[in-house]
Parts: structure tokens; sequence; C-alpha cells
């Protein structure tokens, strides 16, 4: 990934859902690498909270603040947003199946809580915001993915309601599936394979995914901070991989028991669609999606241009099957090598 130019240098940066692998992650990077004035966790779950401080000394860093709140209670956020630089809006509720059969839940969360986010962000002046997106936003066939898709539009188009001041300014970061995320299909296979099960269940042998590591995504997420200019959809160039060569890279001697695709889940994911890909630029290393309707103060496709962007060619869309950028069974288990986690799983030897 793009090396950083110390975005968040003396700035008071907040994150929501803060106690998530991201979150985590995101605040390790920023006090080991960076020079924040405070970071605040903004999270619901006390508990976890608490677990963060106890389990790693670097989390009571005296940088740190600890905010319980919901971004369903907006009062709560315009409280917790005084004097705050920079926000990265990582809480989301994002169990698929769970969407399918708690859509109300998923509307409050991922849709009136971004609307809580952009309202308090303009009404306590932050500089700039960051959301969160997926894979499953970009044409979607699950309620998970629709509230995204409707959570970045809203975060998109919330840069028209700075009107002519210059803060705050709206961007999203897209990406796929994460390597080390909690409840990540790597961490449920690994715990399959610890209870001594070598038939892993996959949905089709077909399937593909895009994968990032955890420190890519967070690296990436700075990065947006230093380059956004308002309204963009970033979107990292990262590999594709199928996902029996991800399970033989963490067992050659797995076998796969085919279950089906289950509701609302896809084939391959889509990170741009061919619709979107009309107003993308390709930079060295990304993609960025620029907005529509917000103006010249904004990302716009000639100031994109200025900075080195190129336009992609007819009919291009980015999909974890049509990729230039793979993954395969050895690349993926260096990968799972290097992040710990093939020796977490009990895996054989090759």
């Amino acid at each position: 990934m793009t090396r950083l130019s110390r975005p968040l240098d003396d700035k008071t940066v907040l994150i929501t859902g803060g106690t998530g692998s991201f979150g985590r992650a995101f605040l390790r990077m920023a006090l080991t690498e960076q020079s924040p004035r405070k970071l605040i966790v903004f999270s619901r779950d006390e508990c976890k909270q608490w677990e963060m401080q106890q389990q790693d000394p670097l989390f009571r860093d005296e940088r740190l603040r600890y905010f319980l709140g919901d971004v369903r209670d907006g009062d709560r956020l315009l409280r917790a947003f005084r004097d705050v630089d920079y926000v990265v809006h990582a809480a989301a509720l994002k169990h698929v199946p769970a969407a399918e059969y708690n859509p109300t839940e998923f509307i409050k969360t991922n849709i009136h809580g971004a609307m809580n986010v952009i309202d308090a962000a303009l009404d306590r002046n932050v500089e700039k915001v960051i959301a969160l997106s997926t894979d499953k936003a970009t044409n979607p066939i699950n309620l998970y993915g629709a509230t995204k898709l409707c959570s970045d539009k809203l975060f998109v188009h919330g840069n028209a309601y700075s009107g002519a001041h210059p803060r705050p300014s709206f961007a999203v970061v897209r990406y796929g599936n994460v390597l080390g995320s909690r409840g990540s299909i790597v961490q449920q296979w690994k715990a399959k394979l610890d209870a001594g099960d070598h038939e892993l269940p996959l949905t089709d042998p077909r399937m593909t995914r895009f994968w990032i590591t955890l420190d890519d995504a967070v690296r990436f997420t700075m990065h947006a901070f230093d380059q956004m200019l308002g309204g963009e959809i970033f979107v990292p160039r990262i590999p594709s991989m199928s996902l029996t060569d991800l399970g033989r890279a963490i067992d050659p001697t797995v076998r796969f028991r085919e279950i089906g695709i289950r509701p609302g889940e896809k084939l391959h994911e889509l990170l741009i669609s061919e619709d979107d890909a009309r107003r993308t630029l390709r930079f060295d290393r990304h993609y960025v999606i620029a907005p529509e309707g917000l103006g010249e103060r904004f990302a716009t496709l000639s100031k994109l241009q200025q900075l080195g962007g190129t336009t992609l060619p007819d009919g291009f869309e980015y999909s974890s099957n049509k990729n230039d950028e793979w993954l395969d069974t050895a690349a993926l288990r260096r990968l799972l090598e290097r992040s710990g986690e093939l020796a977490a799983a009990g895996a054989v030897p090759a």
C-alpha cells in the first residue's frame, strides 16, 4: 500500500465501532506509526472496551479515550464529536443471514446510524469523515449490501450539506474480505480444523473473493484521509483468491463438502460495477469513483485526472473473477503464515 504522509499527526480522531477488528488495528497503527493528539473509541459494548485495555498495554495509552454510545443515538454522537478533527465510521451490523432475518435492525444501524454520523459531523464542524464500506454494496443482492449502498450514498452526498464551507468533507473506502477480521471464513474454518474436522463446508467450488490484510485496509484508509477532496469512493487494487485455494492453503489435505450458495450470497464479488466504472479513475494501487452532482468544490473527474488518474475502458468492471491479480495456494499460505493465522489453525505442513 501507499506510504503514509502521517495524516493523523496532531489530530483528534474518533472511530465508531472502535473495538472491532478494524478499529483495534487502526488504533494500533495510529499509536505506533503516527502522532495523534487524541484517539476516541466510540462503541456500545463496555465489556469489549474493558477487554481492550486489559489485554494490551498499548490500549491504555494516555491519548486514548473510551466513549460508550450507539450510532443510533444522534445526541450521544453530537457529544462525542466535540473538538474532533477526523472520524472513521466503522460501526455496522454485517452478518448477511442475520440481516435477512432482522432487516429493521440493520436499517437502524447501517442507514439511520450513518445519517446520525453525518449530522453530528456537520454540527460539530469535523474536518474529515471516512466511512468504511464493502464489496457487497456494489449491485447488492442482500439486505446488508443494500443498507451499505444507502450508507455510501448518504456519505457521498453529505458533502452537499457543507455548502460553501470548507468542512466537513466526506468520503468512502470500499474493499473486500479482510484476513484476520473477527468472524472471517479463515476463523470459521480454523475452528473446524482445530476440532479435528478436515471436511470443510464450501458453498460452491467456483466461488472467488477479493482479499486484503487488516493492516493494508488500515493503511489504505489513512491514505484516503491524506488524499480525499470530498465525495470519493476509494477502492484499493487488491488480489482475488478462490475459496478452494484458501482451504488448501490452510490444510493441503482438506476435503470439501459442497453445501450450495446461501440466500443473499454471490458467486463472485464486485467492487466497481460497469456503470460506476464510467466515472472511475485508476491510480497506481487504487481506484477512485468520482461523485455525481456535487459541484466543482469536491472531487471531480477533471481534478482526479490532474492528480494522475486515468480513465477506464468501456465495459470495465472490477470483479473478483475478472481480476488481473491473484493469490494462488502458495501465496495464500505465505500470507497466512506471515499473519500468524496458519499456525493458529493447527494445519498440517505442506
